[in-house]
């Protein structure tokens, strides 16, 4: 199998420290699969968040998530932090493609990457909405 090499941290925009947990852990002695899944959504929404644009509980525009995936090319396991970096892939009309990588105690590569894309809707009708200006201006600098 020819594989493309994991990324760098150079290939990313914005960071955020995450630590893992001892629940974290399975049976085979490291982090679960589904945690890595938790960590794209924190860190993505988190920063979404605090740049003021995305408003989970009254915001006119919401994200919904219709493709996820990862490739993992090391094991985490807890006691590790964990840095989640963001970029931005794709900025489409109502859609972003973001994309994860994350990397265990000052790696220079991923452990594992991650994307998924979230398709915006308006919170009512949940049909797609283009992104709001302040949205495109601040993802623009993520791609």
């Amino acid at each position: 199998m020819n594989r493309t090499p994991a990324p760098s941290r150079a290939d990313f925009r914005i960071a955020r420290t995450l630590a893992t947990r001892w629940e974290d852990n399975d049976v085979y002695g490291h982090v679960n699969n589904v945690v890595y899944y938790s960590w794209f959504d924190t860190a993505v929404n988190a920063f979404l968040i605090e740049r003021g644009l995305l408003d989970p509980d009254d915001g006119a525009v919401i994200g919904l998530v219709v493709e996820s995936g990862c490739r993992y090319h090391r094991a985490i396991s807890f006691p590790q932090n964990v840095t989640a970096m963001i970029r931005v892939g794709h900025l489409g009309s109502s859609s972003v493609r973001y994309e994860i990588g994350l990397f265990d105690d000052g790696a220079e590569t991923a452990a594992a990457e991650g994307h998924f894309i979230h398709v915006y809707v308006d919170r009512q009708s949940r049909r797609p909405s283009p992104l709001p200006a302040q949205w495109r201006s601040v993802l623009e600098q993520l791609q």
